[in-house]
C-alpha cells in the first residue's frame, strides 16, 4: 500500500459558518490508476491537495510508505510566463537545491518523455494549451514522484487533444519509463475514470462520503464501443446520479 487515509475530516470557515466539506473518508491507494468522482463542490480536489500535503485536514490520519513522494498536476497549467519551458521544468529541482546544470539536464529528460524535444527554448505563451498541459505534466514528473495527483488535467484541452494526453499518461505510467508508480485523477468524466483507472471512488454529495469503489477490470487498451465498457460506464452513472 501507497497511501492510506483513515477518517479524513475537513470543513472550511468558522464560528457560525462552518462548512464540512469531507466527512470521514477512508481509502486505501497501492499501485494503480485510482479516479475520484463525485458531484460539483463534494471536496475531491480538497480531498488530493490534503493527500498532497498542501492543505490539512481537521482530523483523521494519512499513512504513507517509506520514501512515497508526490508530483502535482493542476488543472491548469500554472507555468511561470517569463521562464522557458525548459526552466519551468527544472524550478521545483532549482527550489530543492538541485545543481543547475544537472537541474536542466533532467528536465529535459522529461520533456522529451511528454513529446516536447525541440521546444525547451519556448515561452509558455508560444505553446498551444496540450502543449502548456504537457510542460505542467513534466514538472511534475521531474521530481520522480511515487505518486502523481491530477486534479482534472483533460478539462479544458479539446476533446482530441485530451484523448491524446490520456493514452500519453497512461502509457508512461504503464511502461514503467518514470518513477512513478500510482495515480490518483480528480475527474467530473464518468467515461474518462473507466477509461483510465484500475478503481473508481465514487464520493457522495457534499459533506463527502465514501458512496461506492467500483473495480475496473477491463483489460488495457480499453475500447469505449465494446459492450463491457459501456456497462462499467452505466454502472458508474447509476452510483453518480443516485
Amino acid at each position: 500500500m501507497l497511501v492510506s487515509l483513515r477518517d479524513i475530516i475537513k470543513s472550511f470557515g468558522g464560528g457560525l459558518k462552518v462548512l464540512r466539506v469531507l466527512d470521514g473518508i477512508s481509502l486505501d491507494i497501492a499501485e494503480e490508476f485510482v479516479a475520484l468522482l463525485g458531484p460539483s463542490g463534494c471536496g475531491k480536489s480538497t480531498l488530493l491537495r490534503i493527500m498532497a500535503g498542501v492543505e490539512r485536514a481537521d482530523s483523521g490520519s494519512i499513512v504513507t510508505a517509506p520514501n512515497v513522494s508526490f508530483g502535482f498536476v493542476f488543472q491548469s497549467p500554472t507555468l511561470l510566463p517569463w521562464l522557458t519551458v525548459l526552466d519551468n521544468v527544472a524550478l521545483p529541482l532549482i527550489a530543492k537545491g538541485v545543481d543547475k546544470h544537472l537541474a536542466r539536464e533532467k528536465a529535459s529528460k522529461y520533456l522529451s518523455l511528454v513529446g516536447l524535444q525541440g521546444f525547451e527554448d519556448f515561452y509558455p505563451t508560444e505553446l498551444s494549451g496540450g502543449m502548456r498541459q504537457r510542460v505542467n505534466v513534466a514538472r511534475a514528473l521531474v521530481v520522480e514522484p511515487t505518486m502523481l495527483l491530477m486534479d482534472e488535467p483533460f478539462s479544458q484541452l479539446d476533446p482530441l487533444t485530451a484523448e491524446a494526453l490520456r493514452a500519453e499518461i497512461l502509457d508512461l505510467w504503464l511502461s514503467g519509463v518514470t518513477t512513478v508508480k500510482g495515480i490518483v485523477m480528480v475527474t467530473h468524466n464518468v467515461e474518462e475514470a473507466v477509461l483510465m483507472a484500475d478503481k473508481i471512488v465514487i464520493l457522495t454529495r457534499r459533506p463527502a462520503k465514501v458512496l461506492k469503489i467500483v473495480e475496473v477490470k477491463l483489460p488495457r487498451p480499453r475500447d469505449r464501443r465494446h459492450k463491457d465498457f459501456q456497462d462499467v460506464v452505466d454502472m458508474v452513472y447509476e452510483y453518480v446520479s443516485a
